[in-house]
């Protein structure tokens, strides 16, 4: 395979790298037309496009079942247009935020539960008034201890912007903790230079990188790298993974990947189970299968390497520990207990109707 070197931003592209095929060409410009389309040099030189089930391709390259919509899909999944009480800010939890600082992405990702708000028809990132309405919104709230900086991804944003807002969040008394969401490190190696380390660390306040990765073949030898120089610099990092079927839905792929992480001095933290985003169902599990899969995960690893099983309730009542907080009821629903103890049911959504 002939290495890519620039960025894939349309069906074109892809089929002229081997990703996808002409005849779909046409199909797949509908998707493109609904959900952003972007693969990194870094991952489209990872993709086996000899391989059926390639794990990488799946994630990335778009597909017809895209246009397949399950009726209890959501363009907003988890709430956050309810929550939004400022431009880019969402307030789910007293003691904590999301200031989604940018709408684009490096890649994108073809189950994410964000895909209505993301992409360059979305703008780059936050207007200066915007981003002054946020803060001021933050800075009078005093319950906030905790700011998740996501998006988008916010580490397209420039080290000069990073430095900024660290910086302005830093002016906030009672802002403790930065947490930076990205797939950078993974899909862009090169993006983490010492500049963007530097205004990463530009702050008094304690900064950690929440790293989304689902599956070993993401952590190239370019990702180690990249993970091993945060670590390196002094900022803790933890990771998100989404349960993903037909490509992580494995207790062999997810121990791997836990395993690898953990090696790399990264602490899993959550195992997402997939959102109601339109057109994903081809990716979600059920909540059975997530439960087993966590079952099997206990036996074969040590706690450091285990990450808490969760689903975020639709509706924006927030992020709930499968294992922990449901039951399966008699009509095969889930039950869950949201963090007030109010119950909510949750049936399974996991292939569009008429769709085997």
């Amino acid at each position: 395979m002939t290495l890519i070197e620039r960025k894939l931003t349309s069906i074109d592209d892809l089929i002229d790298a081997g990703l996808a095929r002409a005849e779909d060409r046409t199909t797949l410009r509908d998707v493109s037309k609904r959900y952003a389309v972007a693969i990194t040099p870094a991952i489209a030189n990872a993709i086996d496009p000899s391989a059926v089930d390639d794990p990488l391709a799946h994630q990335f390259v778009p597909s017809a079942r895209e246009l397949e919509f399950h009726p209890r899909e959501r363009d907003d999944p988890i709430g956050d247009l309810i929550k939004s009480p400022a431009p880019g800010v969402v307030h789910r939890y007293a003691d904590r935020v999301l200031l989604k600082i940018a709408s684009v992405c490096p890649v994108y990702c073809r189950f994410c539960f964000r895909r209505e708000m993301v992409g360059p028809d979305n703008g780059e990132a936050l207007s200066a008034t915007e981003l002054s309405a946020a803060l001021d919104y933050i800075s009078r709230t005093p319950t906030i201890w905790e700011v998740i900086l996501t998006g988008g991804d916010p580490f397209v944003l420039s080290p000069r912007r990073v430095r900024e807002i660290s910086e302005a969040l830093s002016e906030i008394p009672h802002v403790k903790i930065l947490r930076w969401h990205t797939r950078v490190p993974i899909v862009d190696p090169p993006r983490i230079t010492d500049d963007l380390i530097a205004a990463l660390k530009a702050t008094r306040l304690a900064v950690f990188i929440g790293l989304h990765t689902n599956h070993p073949q993401e952590l190239t030898p370019a990702a180690r790298s990249a993970i091993s120089r945060l670590v390196d610099a002094g900022i803790p990092l933890i990771s998100q993974t989404v349960l993903l079927k037909g490509i992580n839905d494995n207790a062999d792929i997810l121990e791997a990947l836990m395993r690898h992480l953990v090696e790399l001095r990264v602490k899993p933290y959550y195992l997402h189970h997939g959102d109601l985003a339109p057109g994903t169902a081809h990716f979600r599990t059920t909540i059975a299968e997530g439960r087993q899969l966590m079952r099997e995960l206990r036996r074969r690893l040590s706690g450091l390497a285990l990450p808490t099983y969760v689903l975020d309730l639709p509706g924006a009542h927030g992020k709930v520990p499968v294992e922990r907080h449901s039951k399966t009821a008699a009509d095969g629903s889930e039950i869950f207990l949201d963090r007030d103890g109010a119950t909510h049911v949750y049936e399974d959504a996991c292939t569009a109707p008429g769709v085997p």
